[in-house]
């Protein structure tokens, strides 16, 4: 399958899933792989083949739709949206739900891929602020891709994943184990898995911070994002935060949020849902993940 053949079939299927082709055309690649791996395990001709052959078989959607998540995933990805969750948003939380009598800080991390985003905040919590507030950090991180929650299951990764972390906390939160980076357990004991799509189940929260980085507002038509944002501000608490991709925005003309200034992409859940979020430019079952004390993974 040639490059503007996979650009064609692209444009012609991601509507149909409720997903938007600006936001795969600079990474259409990967998807372009699988689609290609797809074609020849059905022994198909061509791309023009596999589009009859969605016609006569519906059921293959939910196939299209499996190969179609984009899995790029670091340690510490964005480091100036963990410099303001550091110095601003996460002892602002703390600080609010201390003045509660709320002694958990909760955060669900949408998209988690192989975990480096949650392990991110649980490392940030840890080495960085912990000391200074007593209440614990709890994570759910969710991802629709099954083998990517299993990758969590050792919290081993390549140095190539942690090239973004500052190096103290690589010393600090990381061991050596046959050329990989290993997480300490106590790193992550807060972080807790769940196979789940956003969009169409959510654990119950309610949640102090909320990341949804580079997936809804990156892959979805407007008409999912705004269903997302609105499961997304059902499980946030009035003043919580929520985290998006620092070159995304919200939907035109979302109620309910204003943004954190003066971040980029962080924004605070308001009290009264008429307040516009101004834009900063550019239930299913669910399945819990549970590994042994034995299981070099997530407890």
């Amino acid at each position: 399958m040639t490059d503007p053949e996979c650009v064609q079939f692209l444009q012609w299927a991601l509507p149909r899933l409720r997903l938007r082709w600006a936001g795969f055309r600079k990474v259409r690649r990967q998807v372009c792989r699988r689609l290609a791996r797809r074609i020849n395990e059905l022994g198909l001709p061509a791309v023009s083949a596999y589009r009859a052959y969605l016609d006569t078989h519906p059921e293959e959607w939910t196939i299209v739709d499996s190969l179609c998540p984009i899995t790029i995933s670091r340690f510490y990805r964005d480091r100036a949206t963990f410099h303001a969750l550091e110095g601003d948003v996460m002892p602002a939380l703390a600080t609010a739900a201390l003045a509660r009598g709320d002694p958990t800080l909760r955060c669900w991390s949408i998209g988690c891929a192989s975990g480096e985003e949650p392990y991110t905040v649980a490392m940030l919590w840890m080495l960085r602020l912990q000391h200074r507030f007593p209440c614990r950090l709890q994570i759910i991180a969710t991802d629709i891709d099954s083998s990517a929650i299993e990758r969590t299951r050792a919290g081993c990764y390549p140095s190539s994943s942690l090239k973004d972390l500052p190096p103290p906390w690589v010393a600090e939160a990381f061991t050596r184990s046959d050329g990989l980076y290993c997480l300490r357990r106590d790193v992550r004991e807060p972080v807790v898995f769940l196979r789940q799509d956003v969009r169409t189940a959510a654990p119950e929260g309610p949640f102090h911070l909320i990341l949804c980085r580079n997936i809804a507002f990156t892959y979805f038509d407007d008409g999912l994002q705004r269903e997302t944002l609105e499961t997304i501000r059902s499980r946030l608490i009035v003043g919580g935060a929520l985290v998006i991709g620092s070159t995304e925005s919200l939907p035109e003309g979302v109620s309910g949020f204003v943004p954190w200034s003066p971040y980029r992409g962080l924004f605070q859940r308001s009290p009264n849902p008429t307040v516009s979020g101004n834009r900063h430019p550019p239930a299913r079952r669910v399945h819990k993940v549970v590994f042994s004390d034995d299981a070099a993974g997530e407890s």
